[in-house]
């Protein structure tokens, strides 16, 4: 079952056409929030699958990946093995001023803030949150006076059904491939393993994951 739209399912629709940036926080909305006192986390694959197969419907449409980067407020080494791992263009370590990473992305890759589709789940993320083109919130119940915050304040565009610690950022992936209204195809592709896919995963693979601690 799908979560809550905010906005419609047709506005989503034609924004998605304009995002060339893919932003996610980690905690929360990776895993659902239990961390180690070193600050180790966990991940899920099926997310991993997720980002994967939005990544090559991207590459279908654009010919192209988009950029792709996880944000954390700590010095995370589950989240930067796991952006080392699938190939993000970045990860931002320390990040407690989440708002100086778009100004970055700005800055220095050239993306407007409307171009930047941001996943998150807490307050830490809203300042963010508020400027990006599409946002994707991560439930948690525990929030409900947060997400009514995020409603009446036009702070989210779809808020998901699962939480971190259910895949929910599978969820948000399946729903994006969905209405960019190439699900079939990039299912199908991934299975051939050929071809598109052959040529997407080898240009994936090429990518050097770039660490920054912008508050530092």
């Amino acid at each position: 079952m799908l979560g809550e739209f905010i906005i419609n399912k047709e506005t989503i629709a034609g924004k998605l056409e304009n995002i060339k940036a893919i932003i996610f926080d980690w905690d929360g909305v990776f895993h659902s929030g239990y961390k180690k006192n070193n600050s180790e986390s966990s991940f899920s694959e099926a997310d991993s699958m997720g980002i994967n197969m939005l990544r090559f419907s991207y590459y279908l449409k654009n010919n192209k990946i988009p950029y792709t980067a996880i944000i954390t407020g700590e010095n995370n080494e589950t989240a930067s093995y796991f952006a080392k791992r699938e190939r993000f263009d970045h990860i931002f370590l320390k990040s407690k001023n989440k708002i100086e990473v778009l100004e970055w992305l700005t800055q220095y890759k050239g993306f407007t803030s409307k171009e930047v589709l941001f996943v998150f789940d807490d307050i830490l993320d809203l300042s963010m949150a508020k400027a990006c083109g599409l946002r994707f919130m991560v439930n948690r119940d525990a929030s409900f006076m947060l997400k009514n915050y995020c409603r009446e304040n036009k702070l989210c565009d779809y808020i998901s059904k699962n939480d971190g610690g259910n895949h929910a950022i599978r969820e948000i992936c399946e729903l994006i491939i969905a209405l960019a209204g190439d699900y079939s195809e990039v299912i199908e592709k991934r299975i051939a393993f050929t071809g598109a896919y052959s040529e997407y995963i080898q240009i994936r693979n090429a990518i050097t994951t770039q660490s920054s601690m912008l508050n530092q």
